[in-house]
């Protein structure tokens, strides 16, 4: 976990101010959420499977990702992944896709109103514009305070 514990106190940081921190409690989840819902409503030609393909291929190469820098984190993130998948797919059959996507594409550009909001409070620039990892950084920063504050 060295790299990833570097990237933890990095990110860490870069969002000390609380407001920050609520704001970051709040966007990272939903950006997450959005990414997967966009992700989600991609045409999937019928030989490659079922829509979700692509989500679910993007979210295997981020569970990839976390696992080989932190099998604690990535095992969550597994967890936490595959109930945003879950919840974007009974969104997705109740919505259908265009309004799934317009859902998503609101609630991704509030949140991240929101993080930049939450920079500008911290006067600091967000810790992804010098490394584009820290994108994934995020959701592992706030995983690992979830996990540490049960005690895992």
């Amino acid at each position: 976990m060295g790299d990833m514990q570097r990237w933890l106190d990095s990110y860490s940081a870069d969002h000390q101010h609380p407001t920050n921190r609520i704001l970051h409690w709040i966007c990272v989840p939903l950006i997450v959420w959005c990414v997967i819902a966009l992700v989600w409503t991609v045409p999937v030609p019928p030989l490659l499977g079922r829509q979700g393909f692509w989500a679910v291929g993007m979210l295997v190469l981020a569970f990839a990702w976390y696992w080989k820098h932190s099998h604690r984190l990535g095992a969550a993130l597994l967890l936490a992944m595959a109930a945003l998948a879950l919840l974007t797919e009974l969104l997705y059959r109740q919505l259908g896709p265009t309004l799934l996507r317009v859902l998503a594409a609101g609630v991704f550009v509030v949140a991240w109103i929101g993080q930049f909001i939450g920079h500008a409070i911290e006067g600091r620039r967000p810790s992804f514009l010098t490394d584009l990892a820290y994108l994934l950084v995020g959701p592992a920063w706030l995983m690992d305070k979830l996990l540490r504050r049960a005690g895992i």
